[in-house]
């Protein structure tokens, strides 16, 4: 596939260049919280391009997976509709941190336009900030100067934030010719149709502060971005990027499914096609990294996509689950080079055909509630109010768009403005949701910190205790020249011992003593990179800055701390050899007492599954098996697809693997030495904690044997109770269920009998106005509805009122039968006569409705009104 070649050879070009191959990211932003989804190539390198973190390259490319769906970057509502808008991307580029700058960065994009895209070049463009006169006369040594087009600051500078990294930026366009437009100019070209834009430099070159001044960076940095898909699409020379292989064979599977030959000319069905092939792509990859469709955060922009794609089926005539059906295609396609769509391609199709089926019941329900609605605003001035219509959206999961169609088939209009106002407010509910509390002020306490010291060197591998000065006193945030006894602090030094809180494992805890003077360290942390703080109380004495101490590691919990660590790791591989391939780590906690594991997976896990689970985590156990732990090269570990890495971790050039057996993974944290170390492994709970996410708490050693014991009382107890020993106790369990449904089967037999004998009596009381059945009756059973079913077996055509009541409360139940239905008798209409005598309130449908009162002692003056009602309507 040409697509395929397109970004391998892209890739290879760079390397070739002295660039790292860096993966693509999962599409879930790690630690921004800022973002939903990955939308640029250069996010994973975020915090190299702010300096908060270095990597062991300079120069690197990749081939980033993006979906443009929210905030400044939402293309949801034009996908489909135009040539050039998708939700899924990828996108090419190439980054220098503080390395090479515009002069190779310029020279590398005409380079690989050429000789990589194979473009004509007498079709290129070329633009620069006006401004910046050195890209200006770097691109004058490969274009004639009249397709070199200065342009302002909205076209071609950019910034990360109003403050902080920015710079110019260059675009290279493609013209497509005067077939797109009579624009002699990429500045003349308000479209962008005829001169498109295909890859953007852009150049970090100074640093914006909150005054608006721009100071030049130490260390320029590069980054580029080229869409592969409009790449591609101006290669092959087609006008739309639905027409290339990445999309129109997922196009080709729709017209399979519907029967129906894509027109890209036709108006009203083109649109359809395209958005489903669009938005399978960001729902296959988004669910493939772990995101799942729900009704928060990018859940909630996973489920819209969905159910935008299935509202575009209906009008192919798709009116069954569909989408799992073109995944295979889109496998096929785009498989081989994320193999995480592969990997998890059952579970994406099972969490497609889900969604599907239940956004159909709630189209069906919601039209449902719709037409209630329609019928109760043709009343109130001919319009659906904007709260009926976010309810129906928000609730019933009823886009706005059907509600409007609907609305207008009725004559009606639609709220727009206050529906607006709800959904504005709910978005902002939703972005709080995700916002973190960053203390800029510690923060920048912090860097100054590793700036001046360097960073906190990491001895507590191979080492319990060691020996530092301390470097930094913290109290309530603020720097200290000293801690005093019963004062809390945090405390900074050169080396330590302790494991700074990561990777889920908790932080180490023990003393910092200083001859007799002593620290209590409760928790340690890693708030910044390469920075460890210890947080504690100083429980005798003082600590100075610039003492010299010791730091002791509690070696006892760190110890069960390890243990259940590398337990987590047996647990992930054992899920793996039961549950499949499709499981991928979504959180973990490993405390000194228990771990916790949070998984992607689409159902509960069976007692089957747990013991099997436990079984082989506790035959590895047995094993003893040595735990090595080694470093290779990051390039060395990606070519070995057997050790885990999670994506969203970053990575350095080396990285340690915890290596135990069958289970190999990248890990930053501390473990058994032997297997046999972690004792005893049990499952003490399995939950789900968010759609398609599933979490296990579990226990090692000591607790894991206390928690065999708990079972062993209860089981003692429940046969002292049933007066049996505890290997008889499933007989006798057994038995006695047998007995109790024995029982329960000769209560339900007396108790139909006695049902039938009662609806003989209560039909005697039966009343004939004008030919119409009424049979109104108080009886004595909660279950009205029971009462009901058994008089209609009797009786099939009539108007039942039934009524059961206690010393303060009453409640009321109506039904009417069918062809009294057709007549116009509705027992919503009556029931709603019947209520205010009560003092209740009520309703239901046409054939039935129910309601409740508190006034019981008139009951009788209900039934009245019933017989009147009748009387009315029969009269």
């Amino acid at each position: 596939m040409i697509s395929s070649q397109i970004r391998q050879k892209f890739l290879n070009y760079f390397k070739k260049n002295g660039h790292t191959i860096v993966p693509s990211s999962p599409v879930i932003p790690h630690d921004d919280p800022t973002l939903l989804f990955i939308n640029a190539g250069m996010n994973q390198f975020k915090d190299v391009f702010l300096g908060k973190s270095v990597r062991a390259y300079k120069r690197a490319t990749s081939s980033q997976k993006c979906i443009r769906v929210g905030g400044k970057h939402n293309d949801l509502e034009n996908v489909g509709h135009t040539s050039r808008h998708l939700t899924f991307f990828e996108m090419l580029g190439n980054f220098s941190f503080g390395d090479y700058f515009k002069k190779e960065a310029i020279a590398f994009a005409w380079e690989v336009t050429l000789n990589v895209f194979d473009y004509n070049p007498d079709h290129l463009w070329a633009t620069v900030f006006y401004e910046d006169e050195e890209a200006f006369a770097l691109w004058k040594q490969y274009l004639p100067e009249k397709r070199i087009v200065r342009m302002g600051e909205k076209d071609n500078f950019w910034a990360m934030g109003d403050t902080g990294p920015c710079g110019p930026c260059s675009e290279l366009l493609y013209d497509r010719g005067t077939s797109y437009g009579d624009a002699r100019s990429p500045s003349e070209d308000i479209r962008g149709e005829r001169y498109l834009e295909f890859w953007n430099l852009v150049f970090m070159q100074f640093n914006r502060d909150v005054a608006g001044k721009m100071d030049p960076l130490p260390k320029p940095c590069v980054d580029t971005g080229a869409g592969l898909e409009r790449v591609v699409s101006l290669k092959i020379g087609v006008e739309s990027l639905f027409e290339t292989d990445l999309l129109r064979e997922l196009i080709a599977e729709v017209e399979g499914l519907t029967g129906i030959l894509y027109n890209p000319h036709e108006k009203e069905k083109a649109p359809a096609f395209r958005v489903i092939a669009d938005h399978l792509r960001s729902l296959a990859f988004a669910i493939g990294d772990g995101v799942q469709p729900s009704n928060i955060d990018r859940g909630y922009v996973l489920r819209k996509i969905l159910r935008r794609a299935v509202r575009y089926g209906k009008m192919l005539g798709l009116e069954k689950p569909f989408l799992a059906k073109i995944l295979p295609r889109l496998i096929a396609i785009m498989g081989n080079d994320f193999p995480e769509i592969k990997t998890s391609s059952e579970r994406i199709a099972e969490t497609l055909t889900l969604e599907e089926e239940s956004f159909f019941r709630t189209l069906k329900r919601g039209g449902n509630i719709l037409q209630q609605i329609i019928a109760s605003s043709h009343k109130h001035a001919g319009q659906i109010s904007g709260e009926d219509a976010f309810k129906l959206k928000d609730t019933y999961g009823l886009p706005l768009e059907e509600v409007m169609l609907l609305a207008k088939d009725a004559h009606l209009t639609v709220d727009i403005q206050t529906f607006e106002v709800l959904e504005k407010e709910a978005k902002e509910r939703s972005r709080a949701s995700r916002s973190k509390d960053v203390n800029a002020h510690e923060e920048n306490q912090y860097a100054a910190f590793l700036e001046e010291h360097g960073p906190t060197q990491f001895v507590g591998y191979h080492e319990q205790v060691a020996d530092s000065l301390v470097l930094g006193l913290l109290k309530e945030g603020s720097p200290v020249e000293a801690l005093y006894e019963g004062e809390e602090g945090t405390l900074l030094v050169q080396k330590t011992p302790f494991y700074a809180e990561k990777g889920g494992q908790v932080g180490d805890q023990g003393t910092i003593t200083s001859q007799e003077n002593v620290f209590s360290v409760l928790d340690a942390q890693a708030p910044y990179p390469d920075v460890v703080t210890h947080h504690g109380r100083v429980r005798s004495g003082e600590i100075r800055l610039g003492d010299a101490v010791t730091l002791t590691i509690d070696t006892k919990r760190r110890k069960a701390i390890a243990a259940n660590h590398t337990a987590t790791h047996l647990l992930h591989w054992a899920l793996q050899r039961v549950l499949g391939a499709h499981i991928r780590q979504a959180g973990s906690i490993v405390e000194s007492n228990r771990l916790r594991f949070d998984f992607s997976h689409h159902k509960p896990l069976s007692e089957d599954d747990i013991l099997q689970i436990e079984a082989l985590v506790n035959e590895k156990i047995r094993e003893n098996k040595q735990v090595e732990v080694y470093e290779l090269s990051f390039e060395e570990a990606q070519k070995r697809k057997e050790i885990k890495q999670f994506f969203g971790e970053k990575y350095g050039n080396k990285v340690r693997v915890i290596d135990i057996d069958s289970s190999k993974e990248l890990c930053g944290g501390t473990h058994a030495s032997f297997t046999g170390e972690i004792g005893y492994f049990r499952i003490a709970k399995e939950a789900s904690i968010s759609s398609g996410v599933r979490r296990i708490e579990a226990v090692t050693g000591k607790d894991a044997e206390a928690l065999v014991v708990e079972g062993e009382k209860l089981i003692a107890s429940l046969a002292q109770l049933l007066k049996t020993s505890s290997h008889h106790l499933f007989e006798k369990t057994e038995k006695l269920v047998e007995e109790y449904k024995a029982q329960e089967k000769t209560l339900s037999a007396f108790h139909k009998q006695n049902l039938a004998a009662e609806v003989e009596k209560l039909l005697n009381r039966l009343e004939m106005i004008h030919g119409l059945p009424l049979l109104m009756a108080k009886v004595d059973a909660k279950e009205l509805r029971e009462y009901a079913e058994a008089i209609f077996e009797k009786k099939s055509s009539l108007i039942l009122v039934l009524a059961e009541a206690s010393s303060d409360k009453c409640a009321l139940f109506v039904r009417v039968s069918p062809d009294l239905v057709q007549k116009g008798f509705s027992a919503n209409e009556l029931i709603k006569q019947l209520l205010p005598v009560v003092g209740g309130k009520g309703g239901g449908k046409s054939d039935s409705a129910q309601g409740g009162g508190m006034s019981p002692q008139n009951l009788e003056s209900a039934f009245e009104k019933a017989r009147e009602w009748v009387k009315g309507r029969v009269g």
